[in-house]
């Protein structure tokens, strides 16, 4: 059995820290793994922002409900799923992710979650488990799955080197130059097509 599992934002759907940046023009909170690849440290320096501007998840929840998966992904993420299971494999949240997975046919998500306070104020994150992106590919290679990944960021580097094959899409220039054993796709076109070479590439060293 063949699974491809993806990063969410960034590959299907646009950075929703930096949308929020934008719109709320707090420069500060356009820092995303792309820059630290911590991922409970920058979360914590983004509460805390949150909390120094008085904002909460309903402001958050205001713009992703304006927001949807980035151009041709929701075609991508159909044909994928004609072929291969899919699993995407995000370090956002379920409360903010719900609309999204909506505009996407809801595939399998795997992400993490929020604590609240009656008034909607940000209190903490709770991480599904630690590297839960590379251990969700290791359980299901124990499976014997094969699988293939495909992600933008440093946060998902560790799957992309845990998987059968890792593919880059779209990724900045300095994670291109840190992790070369990757290669690198532009489009969803370029994607499937290294996607499909990948698992045959798997068949072949199976002799199958």
């Amino acid at each position: 059995m063949q699974i491809v599992c993806l990063d969410l934002e960034g590959v299907l759907v646009p950075e929703i820290w930096i949308e929020f940046a934008t719109r709320t023009g707090i420069p500060e909170l356009r820092r995303t793994t792309r820059d630290e690849p911590d991922y409970d440290k920058l979360m914590n320096y983004r509460l805390a922002i949150l909390a120094e501007h008085r904002l909460g998840l309903p402001d958050i929840q205001q713009v992703i409900a304006d927001m949807g998966p980035l151009d041709g992904a929701r075609d991508f993420v159909d044909g994928l799923r004609e072929d291969y299971q899919l699993i995407i494999l995000s370090d956002t949240f379920y409360e903010f992710a719900h609309p999204l997975m909506r505009q996407l046919g809801w595939p399998t998500l795997f992400c993490h979650s929020l604590q609240t306070d009656a008034d909607g104020r940000l209190l903490r994150h709770h991480l599904r488990m630690p590297d839960q992106k590379r251990e969700a590919v290791r359980r299901l290679k124990e499976l014997c799955f094969t699988v293939v990944a495909a992600g933008d960021s440093y946060n998902d580097t560790a799957m992309l080197g845990e998987a059968h094959a890792g593919i880059l899409f779209h990724p900045p220039a300095r994670v291109i130059s840190e992790f070369p054993q990757f290669p690198v796709t532009h489009s969803y076109a370029e994607l499937r097509a290294a996607i499909d070479r990948a698992f045959g590439a798997c068949a072949v060293r199976r002799g199958g």
